[in-house]
């Protein structure tokens, strides 16, 4: 009975109908029966026949996060080049076997008559992924948009909310380089000022983040736009206590969840934000281009869309749809990630993430000679998946050059106007043999130097 719940979690069948039903190659089901097998014998293999989601809390996932029985088969369900080691998954993710199976079926279906197939028997199942996400992230099924990344859902709200000269938008120098990038062009185009403030890293004291953006809140703010998660450093921030903040200042709060959403579990009540955009090809391990936008009901006639809307739908969450012509099989394969997500569990796919980070960074600090510095929160809740460090001594980009062309290992240099470091993203994928792998190599620079 468990092995059949578990299928079931994993093939949607309680959760989404007949119309968007995944179907798994043979191996992926195979991998997957296995961890099931592993997670019965652990007592945590049910899930809930209504949600498909994993029935556990965090002691239990705990104990789940070093599972190696567990984890293994789930390795299996990807196919990689691992003559590589890939620790760049938050740039973007590998999606598991059967994620590009209907992926891929979907696309050939499209191709064979797309003015049909594609437009009149798959596009309306992006519906029932509508619904998936919105009972995800817990809002409402009409206030929840499928876009295709994160910076397609934060550029609506950028450049959608209505602003005059002189108004100030408030932001962090850690916000994602595009969307910075998004409010500098309203700034020349349209006259508005763009602020900047700065809190430290790592920061286990989330008052400090709130206080530094309540300093810079004048009269003239009427947008203040934050991370969830930063994609720099892994630097959670108080998003619930910024957004009250905020808003009982009167001023409206875009939230950028790019690497949040399916790295660790929350919800919109949570948060208690208006406005949230993510990608769900980093941690949902969906297809490449796929994202949502999230917008209160109330205040999606007050957002205009990037593509002019049609009649009658100002008021209309879809709007934010209207791009043109694009693939309805990118976008319908999230049905699958949301299911092989909820089956796996929130809580202990998030567990697991922070143990391979621990892994690799309390090594580094252990071993590294005194000159390892990790600029993510370790044991705390303000930290996740995503590490950074860097290396008295070791220039982070010749470090990363090295770690690359010589080793094959992928990760993410990052120089920072207050900061520089290595970016380190594993997934559920990633092995214990490949994060102890370049773990050993960053060693063995700090030792004996970039030979």
């Amino acid at each position: 009975m468990d092995r059949r719940l578990f299928v079931a979690a994993l093939a949607g069948t309680s959760a989404l109908p007949a119309l968007s039903a995944p179907r798994f190659a043979p191996g992926a089901i195979r991998r997957l029966l296995d961890a099931a097998d592993v997670a019965r014998s652990r007592g945590g293999a049910l899930v809930d026949p209504a949600t498909g989601a994993w029935q556990g809390n965090a002691e239990e996932a705990q104990r789940f996060a070093a599972d190696e029985d567990f984890w293994e088969p789930v390795q299996r369900a990807f196919d990689l080049d691992r003559t590589w080691i890939n620790l760049n998954n938050g740039g973007c993710s590998p999606a598991p076997t059967h994620v590009m199976a209907q992926l891929e079926r979907d696309l050939r279906y499209s191709n064979e008559l797309p003015v049909i197939h594609m437009w009149r028997d798959l596009e309306p199942r992006i519906e029932v992924v509508r619904r998936e996400l919105a009972r995800e992230f817990g809002c409402d099924t009409e206030e929840m948009a499928v876009t295709r990344n994160a910076s397609e859902a934060l550029l609506t709200l950028i450049h959608g909310i209505d602003l005059k000269p002189g108004d100030e938008v408030l932001l962090s120098n850690q916000n994602y380089g595009r969307m910075i990038n998004g409010w500098k062009q309203r700034a020349r185009r349209q006259g508005i000022v763009v602020k900047e403030i700065s809190f430290p890293v790592p920061c286990t004291t989330p008052q400090q983040i709130v206080d530094a953006f309540a300093a810079g809140i004048t009269p003239r703010t009427r947008v203040m736009e934050i991370t969830h998660i930063t994609n720099l450093t892994g630097q959670i921030l108080p998003v619930k206590e910024l957004v009250a903040m905020a808003r009982a200042r009167g001023v409206e709060t875009f939230v950028d969840g790019a690497h949040a959403f399916a790295q660790f579990p929350f919800t919109r009540d949570e948060l208690g934000c208006d406005y949230y955009g993510t990608s769900l090809h980093k941690w949902l391990l969906a297809p490449i281009g796929t994202g949502f936008l999230y917008v209160r009901r109330d205040r999606i006639p007050r957002i205009w869309p990037l593509y002019a809307e049609n009649e009658g739908q100002v008021g209309d969450i879809r709007k934010y749809e209207e791009v043109g012509t694009h693939p309805a099989a990118n976008h319908n394969a999230v049905s699958v990630s949301l299911a092989f997500h909820r089956a796996l569990g929130a809580a202990r796919k998030s567990a697991r993430l922070v143990y391979l980070r621990d892994r690799w960074a309390k090594r580094l600090l252990a071993e590294g000679a005194g000159r390892v510095r990790v600029l993510t929160p370790l044991d705390s809740p303000w930290g996740g998946g995503l590490g950074f460090f860097n290396v008295d001594g070791l220039d982070p980009a010749k470090l990363g050059d090295w770690l690359y062309s010589k080793h094959r290992v992928v990760q993410t240099p990052i120089v920072h106007s207050e900061f520089k470091g290595i970016r380190v993203t594993p997934n559920v994928y990633t092995s214990l043999d490949e994060i102890d792998r370049f773990a050993e190599l960053v060693l063995t620079a700090i030792h004996k130097g970039l030979a």
